[in-house]
């Protein structure tokens, strides 16, 4: 990852709910995927993002996918899930399980989505120690500590990036402010938070209709697109579910793959060549 960002064009990091879905990110042709917390609670528990999800369920999912790609994967690691021992373990349990990248956020528990109302932080001085104890606990090991704050829709821009500014002094190695929703917002971040910064599009947002290239520019060094793809599967599967109602066959229903593509997706030939070979 640390060769990605050093190479000087914005890294896009697509967001994957599961380990199938950081395979298609990978079979795009991205460099990295992002493990969205959002995706992840949707799709192991079919519920909100709410601080549902424990950190050893995370870990676990983020431990699969990583177990699914060969490129990088950038994990929401929520709020360290506790105190400084909890995000001490934190760390050490995402270094585990092979992540590249790991972000930490300023909210109280319990959190949830930085798109949504009713976020509560917590202060900064304590957003700071999150940081500072994750930095020590991860060591000379080779991974990037992104400091989040959701301070913007709770206390607008000049304190998020006030946040931004104390996370990078902390030792982050990447500062993000979530919950960007309108373009003014995400230039004056930009401009005003110098460094290596993330950002984050949400479709349906503003700020979802610029290019690659318009946040190159910006100064964004990683941009995460962290429910593209799991929209655009629950309509998909939303579509095809409803055509199987209504004509009582899939046949005529909406675009979908065959069962040899989706096994190619998988790396069903991987598994077949392994029992050919050494299968009784």
């Amino acid at each position: 990852m640390k060769g990605l960002l050093a190479a000087g064009e914005i890294v896009l990091a697509p967001g994957a709910a599961d380990a199938v879905t950081a395979r298609l990110v990978q079979a795009a042709g991205f460099p990295a995927v992002y493990m969205t917390g959002f995706g992840a609670t949707a799709s192991r528990l079919g519920m909100p993002d709410v601080g549902l999800l424990s950190q050893t369920e995370m870990t676990e999912h983020a431990r699969n996918m990583t177990r699914a790609v060969s490129i990088p994967v950038v994990a929401d690691a929520d709020t360290g899930y506790g105190g400084p021992s909890n995000i001490d373990r934190t760390v050490r349990e995402y270094l585990q399980a092979g992540v590249a990248a790991i972000h930490l956020e300023d909210q109280a528990m319990p959190k949830r989505c930085g798109q949504t109302s009713g976020v509560r932080l917590v202060d900064a001085e304590s957003g700071v120690k999150r940081l500072r104890c994750a930095v020590e606990a991860r060591g000379s090991a080779d991974l990037l500590i992104i400091g989040r704050t959701d301070a913007l829709p709770v206390a607008g821009v000049e304190e998020a990036v006030r946040r931004a500014r104390l996370y990078r002094d902390a030792g982050a190695d990447l500062v993000f402010v979530d919950g960007i929703k309108r373009i003014k917002d995400l230039e004056a971040v930009a401009a005003a938070v110098e460094g290596p910064k993330v950002v984050s599009l949400v479709d349906g947002n503003e700020t979802a209709g610029l290019t690659a290239a318009d946040l190159q520019e910006l100064g964004f060094s990683l941009a995460f697109y962290a429910l593209t793809a799991l929209f655009a599967a629950t309509r998909a599967v939303a579509d095809a579910l409803a055509h199987l109602r209504a004509a009582g066959t899939p046949e005529g229903g909406p675009p979908r793959h065959s069962y040899e593509e989706f096994s190619r997706i998988v790396g069903t030939g991987v598994h077949q060549d392994l029992d050919d070979r050494f299968g009784d």
